[in-house]
């Protein structure tokens, strides 16, 4: 799903203003520790997957729901890695302003679900595993700073220390 409905009614009333949306990012990595990507239809980068928090919806079951919808595959999700707030205004071709809060995550494909991934919907060109030694290219600029989060995360967890990452007094915590 592209846009969701409730921008699109705001957007009847803010026109192009500034919205500031919740978002959720899913780094999917199966046993094999392969990563789950897809190639964006808008930009032709290779990305997490990532989308808008529908209101009233859990930003983890928003994840499990984007991760569905564009690549086909169920996950389970088992870590929040960090709560993120962009710095930057990021302005769509039709003129829009969007800035996000995005909730990173970390999931499993479900063993009791699909995970075969394949294009799920027109915001992917193609989908799929990749070793994280051997990435596709272009990867989105916000992908690569997001596993930095998530091996940092990982690393963290591995010492004993699973909490989420954020910033506070800009500090990262």
């Amino acid at each position: 799903m592209p846009t969701p409905e409730f921008i699109l009614e705001l957007r009847k009333k803010v026109g192009h203003d500034l919205l500031w949306l919740m978002g959720v990012s899913g780094y999917v990595e199966d046993e094999r520790g392969r990563v789950l990507l897809g190639r964006r239809s808008d930009t032709g980068e290779w990305a997490m997957v990532y989308g808008i928090n529908e209101p009233g919806e859990e930003p983890a079951d928003t994840v499990a729901r984007e991760v569905k919808e564009e690549t086909g595959v169920d996950v389970i999700v088992t870590d929040l890695v960090s709560v993120k707030s962009s710095h930057r205004v990021l302005t769509y071709a039709n003129g829009d302003n969007t800035m996000y809060m995005d909730h990173l995550f970390v999931c499993k494909p479900d063993p009791n679900g699909n995970t075969e991934p394949f294009v799920g919907d027109e915001e992917s060109l193609n989908v799929g595993w990749f070793s994280p030694d051997d990435l596709p290219q272009p990867l989105a600029d916000t992908t690569v700073e997001r596993m930095g989060y998530v091996r940092e995360y990982l690393k963290n967890k591995a010492n004993g220390d699973a909490h989420a990452q954020f910033s506070f007094n800009g500090t990262i915590r």
